[in-house]
């Protein structure tokens, strides 16, 4: 599998994540292309990393067995209709991270009847810590589910969803989510200098409590509920807060914020797709 011919369109942030995460996890350099129109750009990964660079979107897609498609959602039209006739010709699994581009549409752009799989990764991703869902259409193999979830492994968790519509609801929860812990971690920080902390200090106990929680967590076999309790002592201090938390509507905030955001995402896809 680590053979297998892969070529990235775009040469941005979340490419250069997984070329490097891929090859970390021993993907031959000899079989990633990636195409990009910034030489600067492309050169300096290509000269990095030793894989193989293209200033032309087909050159690259020719030379692969697998497209992973790594443009701005405003620009996979154009790039799908670029690529349609390399696709119809080789027939490559097709893999596409651009948040919002439903497949149906990716389908039309790029001519028809191919292997697809949408991807909805974090930004973690790029420090190989993301957590990404996939969903596959009834045309991509067992074989081709393996690669794309070996690929997208190279940076963090990788999870298939059952209904294509469900990566609305992941957006809102891990393509979104990040922000939010950021949010938390900026309030908590704020607060500490409030309560006297100074500014420096405020800040490392902010993120390393976010830190420290989360791996908790990853590494417990019980759900958060079961440590939030754990770690909240009947009358002491850690109850008082939550109670503030819990009357303030917190749980109500979170879950109206997530409806957002997938409405959000619907609307999205609905104006890209109208391409």
């Amino acid at each position: 599998m680590k053979q297998t011919a892969l070529a990235f369109i775009g040469a941005g942030n979340m490419a250069r994540s997984l070329i490097g995460g891929l090859i970390a996890d021993g993907w031959d350099p000899a079989a990633i292309h990636v195409s990009d129109p910034d030489p600067e750009q492309l050169g300096a990964l290509t000269g990095r990393l030793g894989i193989h660079g293209h200033s032309d979107n087909r050159s690259a897609a020719r030379a692969a067995e697998v497209l992973v498609l790594c443009v701005k959602p405003q620009q996979l039209h154009e790039v799908g209709r670029e690529l349609a006739e390399v696709v119809q010709e080789r027939r490559p699994l097709v893999i596409s991270i651009a948040a919002g581009v439903r497949l149906g549409d990716l389908q039309r752009w790029l001519g028809g009847d191919c292997p697809l799989v949408r991807c909805m990764p974090n930004t973690p991703a790029l420090v190989q810590s993301g957590a990404t869902a996939l969903f596959a259409n009834e045309a991509v193999s067992s074989a081709q589910r393996d690669i794309a979830e070996n690929i997208m492994r190279a940076v963090g968790l990788a999870l298939w969803v059952e209904e294509e519509a469900q990566l609305d609801a992941v957006t809102a929860l891990s393509g979104s989510g990040p922000a939010y812990i950021f949010l938390v971690i900026e309030a908590l920080e704020e607060a500490g200098r409030e309560l006297g902390l100074e500014e420096g200090s405020a800040r490392l106990l902010a993120l390393q409590t976010a830190f420290g929680a989360a791996r908790m967590a990853l590494e417990s076999s019980e759900d958060a509920a079961v440590l939030r309790q754990r770690v909240t002592s009947p009358g002491g201090t850690t109850e008082k807060a939550l109670e503030v938390l819990e009357n303030g509507g917190l749980r109500t905030l979170i879950r109206d914020a997530m409806v957002a955001a997938r409405d959000r995402a619907r609307e999205l896809a609905d104006q890209l797709g109208a391409a």
